[in-house]
């Protein structure tokens, strides 16, 4: 217990808690966006209800990793001598994909919902219509699958710690980050909510979220296909992709601005002549 009280182990915190913010920036787009289908009066509280929920059962989640970690990583099913498809899935590489899918699933149905301008006034309609219970759920649930990577990471961090001294450090690591996400999450969902064009940029980098998640699946899963490796998308090509993303979102709302003033101005000037 005296490795709780010690400078190295304050600064072991600290780096917990910067790992699930930095780690937890994926998860907090996906609740802002998912807990827009929520009557207003409600997404609020649904957001703070389902990383509440998430937090605990997060903690529960370490308690099961660090008990069972072998199990989760054991595969149960391979296939090998195969030119076209080899594996070797585990618990953990079926729940990332899982999560990948879901949520590749979630982008390209909002993008195509807006892309189709009267039917994403109904499906937004419909959206409000889902129960406050059944999007805490999922909000949940998805926090479950983003929080294996963090929780990994995490007990690579204090490996040299004893156990009880990791647990309580790690589970403080964990209430802080989810309190950190409670706080955000508002501002997040509040500035979508003000910034509608932001909205399709989100989706976007759900999707590529979710893409994210199927390599790291398909590498935990020893996955080759036709002789090539699945190889994780790294967390720096990721964050690459992330600021070219926004850079041309933004270099994108400006050229169009500058291009209806020009209309403006030109519409301006022919009424003068006439």
């Amino acid at each position: 217990m005296e490795q709780l009280f010690t400078l190295d182990s304050l600064f072991t915190l600290f780096m917990l808690v910067l790992l699930q913010a930095v780690l937890g920036f994926d998860n907090l787009l996906y609740i802002s966006l998912e807990s827009k289908k929520a009557p207003a009066d409600k997404q609020s509280f649904v957001r703070k209800m389902g990383v509440g929920l998430a937090i605990i059962l997060r903690i529960v989640l370490l308690f099961v990793l660090m008990s069972l970690i072998q199990y989760f990583q054991d595969p149960f099913v391979s296939l090998h001598d195969n030119s076209i498809i080899e594996f070797e899935f585990n618990v953990h590489s079926i729940i990332v994909l899982v999560g990948g899918v879901f949520i590749i699933y979630t982008a390209v149905k909002e993008i195509w919902h807006m892309m189709l301008l009267k039917e994403h006034d109904s499906a937004q309609q419909g959206s409000k219509k889902k129960s406050t219970n059944t999007i805490i759920f999922w909000i949940v649930i998805m926090n479950l699958v983003f929080s294996f990577d963090s929780i990994l990471s995490a007990m690579a961090l204090t490996s040299d710690m004893e156990y009880v001294p990791q647990l309580i450090l790690m589970s403080i690591a964990i209430i802080m980050g989810g309190v950190l996400m409670i706080v955000l999450a508002d501002k997040v969902s509040n500035f979508l909510q003000k910034n509608r064009m932001y909205e399709v940029l989100g989706l976007f980098i759900l999707f590529i979220v979710g893409i994210m998640l199927l390599s790291e699946g398909g590498h935990l899963a020893h996955l080759h296909l036709f002789n090539n490796a699945i190889t994780p998308m790294s967390k720096t090509t990721f964050y690459f992709v992330i600021i070219v993303l926004v850079i041309v979102d933004v270099v994108q709302g400006r050229y169009q601005k500058k291009l209806l003033a020009e209309k403006e101005h030109q519409e301006a000037l022919a009424e003068k002549e006439e």
